[in-house]
């Protein structure tokens, strides 16, 4: 079986970018279409970014909207921060497919369609009320019917495959299809495809001859004009993955793992949309990783916190939900005082909401969701390769100052994926766990002993003391401790100096973060200041702005609790501040209280991420209130 395919000359045009969704029944294979179309950019060197969208139900009713699964990728030769406002190609495998997306599709874009699945039945589950096809609802765009499911059946009868089988490799031919389109490398794929179904011989075969049928397709059938290319970015030179924020994630708990000597320990409960952290974590034994699979969530942020007594570099994963039933043991962790990083992969709420949605709802459960006094710091991800630097950081906040630390990202950062360029080991920062070794204090007696409570003066931070340390032996509990010794102590005067200590430790982390990074080149009049997943699209509005003549300065948070030290008089630079949000403006709260700034609050709570047009018009409108 040939493993490359011919390729005669053909006229080519060039783009710098293209905006291609692939859509259709969730088990038509649509997320392995588009990741595979991805890794084949990201190799040839395109930058690019992703948007995965699938329903909540593993097998949603096929051909119904409630059903449709799509994968959206953008690729460019030049930098970009976002999957796209808009397709500019539409990949549809049936008419539910089509219905769900066509809305999303930029004016004059193109539609490619798998005409065998527009059959009456098809139309009438999708919803149409007659064939879209001729009644002129697609006139705005270019059409193109391609047989896929036949051709495919075609083209894989020499491996004798029932056709219901047959028909599941339609997906390769429109992967097929689509990399002669755009010019894609076909050897990777075709490599692809050997090793992950190398166990079965037959769907090697078949997925390999519909991919080859798609690309012959596309060169032979004079159906396009010309085939595109989209060159290769300029990316600083080095080694460079694709990568998804999840595995990004899981790669920093390990580097931090490593770069602090503590063993990494995993206790988790599977939940959308963080699952595949404790996939891929499971994945590195030879690492030293140990994941645990819990019961439940509340077992699983139990077994961590055990493990932080124990000296592990302890990590429990979440969604929303998850984080509700983990409450009361990060109340103990704080109580404790004891570094326990807690991973909220943010979704669609309250209660199971939008499991497979994004949504940043969680900052104020994440600052304010326990009872008592019971302040952690908060980090939160840009990007889904600056989850791997988020990890450190909060590892190096958890372990330095002896807390338990929320790490928020969001199902849009866990599942979209863009190109990461691999770090040095050398220059990724040391933790310093600096365990306690010895007695830290002389009695009134003459003799030494432990006091598990006796204070870092720079951090504030408690010893961290590993069980089975001769001389070293304390108690621990929920139940208040005194101030040094850490005894059990009711005294009024002891539990409010306890949580002023508490509460003192987290806010004098401000003075050990970075200091607000603005971008204003031009003495701009609004700031638009972001948090986690709205990096990206932030970034594209200001620089669509900024070509437009306007002066619009932008920043982003990282840290979220404390802020950082210098916030505030960044903030009283501007007449005005927009805070776009997904969620109902949780940020713009925080702020508003804390500095008394009359921040515009721009918001959605649609379980998608923020598109470009949104964030610039609504710059825009205050722009125009300034020169008022």
């Amino acid at each position: 079986m040939s493993s490359t395919l011919e390729r005669p000359p053909r006229r080519t045009a060039r783009l710098d970018q293209v905006v291609v969704r692939f859509a259709g029944d969730s088990g038509d294979g649509m997320q392995v279409t588009g990741d595979r179309f991805t890794t084949g950019s990201a190799l040839f060197g395109n930058d690019l970014a992703t948007l995965p969208n699938f329903p909540a139900e593993i097998r949603a009713p096929a051909g119904t909207l409630a059903g449709v699964s799509a994968f959206q990728v953008h690729i460019a030769d030049h930098d970009i921060t976002t999957p796209g406002d808009s397709p500019t190609v539409l990949v549809a495998m049936n008419p539910a497919a089509l219905r769900a997306n066509v809305g999303d599709l930029a004016s004059g874009g193109t539609v490619i369609l798998n005409s065998d699945a527009f059959d009456e039945r098809a139309l009438d589950k999708a919803g149409y009320a007659s064939d879209p096809r001729s009644d002129g609802s697609l006139s705005a765009f270019a059409v193109y019917e391609v047989k896929m499911t036949s051709l495919t059946l075609e083209a894989v009868k020499p491996v004798g495959a029932r056709p219901r089988d047959a028909e599941r490799s339609k997906n390769f031919f429109a992967l097929g299809l689509i990399s002669w389109l755009f010019s894609r490398p076909i050897e990777p794929t075709l490599a692809w495809i050997a090793e992950r179904y190398a166990a079965r011989p037959a769907v090697v075969e078949a997925n390999t001859l519909a991919f080859k049928a798609g690309w012959n397709f596309g060169e032979t059938a004079e159906l396009f004009e010309s085939a595109y290319e989209v060159p290769a970015s300029k990316l600083d030179p080095g080694t460079y993955t694709n990568v998804t924020g999840n595995t990004a994630l899981a790669w920093g708990l390990i580097a931090a793992s490593v770069r602090s000597g503590l063993p990494l320990f995993l206790g988790s409960y599977p939940i959308t949309p963080a699952s595949d952290l404790l996939h891929e974590l499971a994945k590195h034994k030879h690492f030293g990783v140990r994941t645990f699979q819990a019961e439940d969530e509340i077992a699983g942020a139990g077994a961590a916190l055990g493990a932080a007594f124990g000296g592990s570099l302890a990590v429990t994963t979440t969604s929303g939900p998850g984080v509700d039933l983990k409450s009361e043991t990060i109340g103990l962790a704080v109580s404790l005082e004891l570094p326990l990083i807690v991973v909220d992969v943010q979704r669609g709420g309250p209660s199971t909401g939008l499991p497979t949605k994004t949504e940043q709802a969680d900052l104020l459960h994440a600052m304010y969701g326990r009872h008592g006094e019971a302040p952690v710091p908060i980090v939160a991800a840009r990007t889904p390769a600056d989850c791997f630097a988020a990890a450190i950081e909060a590892a190096r906040l958890a372990v330095t100052y002896r807390t338990p630390v929320f790490l928020l990202t969001d199902g849009y950062l866990a599942n979209g994926s863009e190109p990461w360029r691999l770090p040095e080991v050398a220059s990724l920062p040391v933790i310093e766990p600096g365990l306690a070794v010895a007695p830290n204090h002389v009695g009134a007696d003459g003799e030494e002993q432990f006091w598990p409570y006796l204070r870092d003066e720079a951090t504030l931070a408690r010893p961290w003391a590993l069980p089975g340390t001769p001389g070293l032996e304390h108690r621990i509990g929920g139940l208040e401790k005194s101030d040094g010794p850490g005894n059990v102590s009711y005294d009024p005067a002891n539990h409010e100096r306890m949580v002023r200590l508490r509460a003192a430790k987290i806010a004098g982390i401000a003075g050990a973060i970075p200091q607000v990074e603005v971008d204003d080149p031009d003495g701009a009049g609004l700031l638009v200041l972001g948090w986690g997943s709205t990096y990206g699209t932030i970034v594209a509005a200001v620089r669509s702005l900024r070509a437009q003549g306007q002066r619009v300065a932008r920043a982003h948070l990282s840290h979220l609790n404390p802020f950082p030290a210098d916030l505030g008089e960044v903030l009283g630079r501007y007449a005005k501040v927009l805070i776009p949000e997904v969620n109902l403006g949780q940020l713009s709260r925080l702020v508003r209280a804390e500095y008394l700034i009359d921040a515009a609050s721009l918001t959605k709570v649609q379980g998608t991420p923020f598109k470009v047009s949104e964030i610039e018009d609504a710059a825009s409108a205050l722009l125009k209130e300034i020169e008022q």
